[in-house]
């Protein structure tokens, strides 16, 4: 006979993979870009973002909350952020975007995340000016200059979905 704490254990878990798989978690979509993003991101034309405020608010109230945040946690291109090494002044954002882009109905944001763990990501949003909502992101590869190298890059397969940490 099972424990009513193992049930509950089970029931929970249950419930929590129900909310990623319906999209209501932050976790992301497991494996490549869907054929249908795919389309939209190898065919749109993507007008370059290049600064936070140019991103649409509901992107950025998007980002905010993966990245569980009270601020938008992300400092403007080519500004100080806190990187691997120990910074002087620790409240200086812990991310930096790196390149961003937006076409009448999607945004591909491009960012660079300090600390131990530095890292480069790559987010996909649908956005309107109703909803925002994640599609797609992942792990990429460091180095990438203008959303047009990240384009490439998402549709090579040479970025690889994950769950984060944003």
């Amino acid at each position: 006979m099972i424990g009513s704490g193992v049930r509950l254990f089970c029931a929970i878990s249950v419930i929590l993979c129900l909310a990623v798989a319906d999209g209501h978690g932050q976790a992301t979509p497991a494996g490549a870009l869907p054929a249908a993003l795919r389309a939209n991101l190898r065919d749109d034309r993507f007008d370059i973002v290049t600064s936070i405020r140019g991103l649409p608010l509901g992107v950025r109230a998007a980002l905010q909350t993966m990245f569980g945040s009270p601020t938008l946690d992300i400092a403007e291109p080519g500004a100080r952020f806190q990187t691997a090494e120990p910074t002087v002044d620790s409240n200086l954002p812990t991310r930096r975007l790196v390149a961003a882009g937006c076409s009448y109905d999607y945004c591909l944001v491009y960012y660079e995340r300090g600390g131990n763990r530095h890292a480069w990501h790559v987010v996909l949003f649908h956005w309107t000016p109703d909803a925002t909502k994640f599609e797609w992101g992942g792990t990429a590869p460091g180095g990438l200059a203008t959303i047009d190298d990240v384009r490439r890059a998402v549709l090579s397969g040479a970025i690889k979905s994950s769950a984060g940490p944003w």
